[in-house]
């Protein structure tokens, strides 16, 4: 954003007193000033401010950019409350003002000084005297320090005076290009002021080399935001500021700032910043020079799950009639109605409650059932058939949804499987028990209700087995006719068919047409509505195709 210099007038003409309390912040009457309780070495009188520990003061623009760590334009804005006109994105041109203040013959002075009063290493010292971020000016013989931009050229240089407590910015010097050591890794290291940086390097000095630093100047976050935008790479910031209110403000201010992509470390000094701390270092017991407080935590990609083979332990299928029911699985039965289906459902109820077997099944010892249907009376139709199939009633047992509708999605189907150690569910019709808002017909409403169903079974180890019913697109192959998705057919392990055969109905066969755990079974024919009533017969050679498009071999 663009501002005219009336806005920019404007906005060096707020009071700041005025400007502070409505930020809420605290003033104290100091004479004619008012000092700022968060930074009591500061005061503000009309639109000026000066901060006496500093010597240093100025307008409410450089105020704001100073203590709330904004830019010129969102100073400006934040002044006056008007946004300015937005203007095409450029990287940052070097101001036209700023000179670099010219350098002594030689470095001695600052030399002297840095190493003797502030204890900096010689070495420490000449490495920067080298790259030309450090020299002696000539005029007043104070430390200059230089800050430059990615590409090497100077943008910022701070004065420091030797002899007396003296900090200075050349004119025209950029504070979004701090004083600062660009390092190779990724983790940078943040000072209010480049002596603090230097004694910090002094006191940790293995690979420092590798390590980013970075001076502001002060609290202002500029320079932090224009070293990250050079550097997006950068994934742990660690936050080096005094041990003083206004040090520890900033740090919150700052790590709020920053992205959260980045890891934000609080590294307070032991004492009131760096130097004081490598100064007194003797005296500091066991080398207790600061603490750590984590702000901030990226937080971690979700990454997807991956199942590793060589993980996965071989298990044995295990089987309630081998091939046609396994355990731990779904399967599912259709038919035409009135062709054998809850009459063979029940006799499978009754092998596993009493123990007399259906053809080629191993004997086991007798378990619980669970019976829900939805198409016939437990009482005039269920259990009359379940006693003529000879069944164990006791262990046969019905799921109440006469309050509340059970679904194949409701957790019930699982608690009881749990409760009453049931190792067989048989629900018959499927389409009765899919639930009110599912269309049967769309893959994608039923594939995850038989993917949740499947892994009850798998959960519990319970043989699941579906009654359902046929279409009527006769014609097509077998898979196809069962009554909705092919998705049913799909999602289940063992798929079997029970038909009449046209030249004797009273003849019914169960074909076993889907078996993805074994080889399929024979068909099996018994007999249905004669005088004997359900009795096996044996083996048939016919195909589910075959059965179900009328053709009889």
């Amino acid at each position: 954003m663009t501002y005219t210099q009336a806005q920019i007038d404007k906005a060096n003409a707020v009071d700041l007193e005025k400007f502070l309390r409505a930020q809420d912040e605290t003033l104290v009457r100091s004479g004619k000033e008012y000092r700022w309780k968060a930074h009591d070495s500061l005061t503000v009188c009309g639109n000026k401010w000066f901060r006496h520990s500093q010597s240093k003061g100025g307008l409410p623009v450089d105020f704001v950019m100073e203590f709330y760590g904004k830019s010129f334009p969102e100073a400006v804005q934040m002044l006056t409350g008007e946004p300015g006109e937005a203007q095409p994105e450029a990287g940052p041109a070097p101001s036209p003002a700023f000179r670099l203040p010219l350098r002594n013959v030689t470095n001695a002075n600052i030399l002297n000084y840095l190493t003797q009063e502030r204890k900096l290493s010689p070495s420490l010292v000449n490495f920067f005297i080298a790259a030309g971020d450090i020299y002696e000016d000539s005029s007043h013989h104070n430390v200059v320090f230089v800050g430059r931009d990615a590409d090497g050229h100077p943008r910022y240089a701070s004065s420091r005076g030797i002899n007396e407590k003296f900090r200075q910015d050349a004119a025209g010097a950029e504070k979004a290009f701090g004083f600062a050591h660009r390092g190779t890794d990724k983790q940078l290291l943040v000072f209010e002021a480049p002596i603090d940086l230097l004694s910090f390097i002094e006191l940790f000095p293995k690979n420092w080399q590798q390590h980013n630093y970075l001076s502001l100047g002060g609290v202002s976050g500029k320079a932090l935001w224009q070293f990250l935008s050079e550097r997006p790479d950068v994934e742990r910031v660690f936050l080096c500021l005094d041990a003083d209110k206004a040090g520890e403000d900033a740090c919150k201010r700052l790590a709020a700032l920053l992205p959260d992509t980045v890891s934000v470390t609080r590294i307070q000094p032991c004492m009131k910043d760096w130097n004081d701390v490598l100064v007194h270092q003797a005296e500091i017991s066991n080398r207790n020079y600061f603490k750590s407080i984590v702000l901030k935590e990226p937080s971690k990609p979700e990454t997807v799950k991956i199942i590793r083979m060589s993980d996965v332990e071989l298990t044995p299928v295990e089987w309630l009639w081998k091939p046609y029911l396994p355990f731990g699985k779904l399967s599912v039965l259709q038919g035409n109605p009135g062709e054998g289906k809850t009459y063979f459902a029940m006799h499978l109820a009754a092998a596993c409650t009493n123990g007399k077997l259906l053809p080629n099944m191993e004997r086991m010892e007798p378990f619980n059932v669970i019976y829900q249907t939805a198409e016939d009376g437990l009482g005039d139709t269920v259990k009359p058939r379940l006693i003529e199939a000879g069944a164990d009633l006791d262990r046969v047992l019905v799921i109440d949804d006469s309050e509340v509708q059970l679904t194949l999605s409701d957790e019930r189907i699982e608690k009881a499987i749990v409760e009453n150690n049931a190792r067989l569910v048989i629900i018959d019709p499927i389409q009765a028990y899919l639930g009110a808002d599912v269309d049967m017909n769309r893959a994608n409403e039923v594939r995850p209700i038989f993917m949740r169903l499947g892994q009850v079974a798998q959960r519990t180890g319970c043989a699941i087995l579906l009654i359902g019913h046929l279409n009527k697109a006769a014609g097509m192959q077998s898979l196809q006719r069962g009554l909705g998705s092919i998705d049913i057919a799909a999602a289940v392990r063992s798929v079997m068919f029970i038909g009449k055969l046209k030249h004797n109905p009273t003849m019914r066969i169960l074909t076993h047409e889907k078996s993805s755990l074994a080889p399929p079974g024979a068909s099996l024919a018994f007999s249905l509505g004669d005088e004997g009533g359900f009795r096996w017969v044996g083996e048939y050679d016919i195909t589910a195709d075959e059965m179900l498009s009328g053709i009889e071999l």
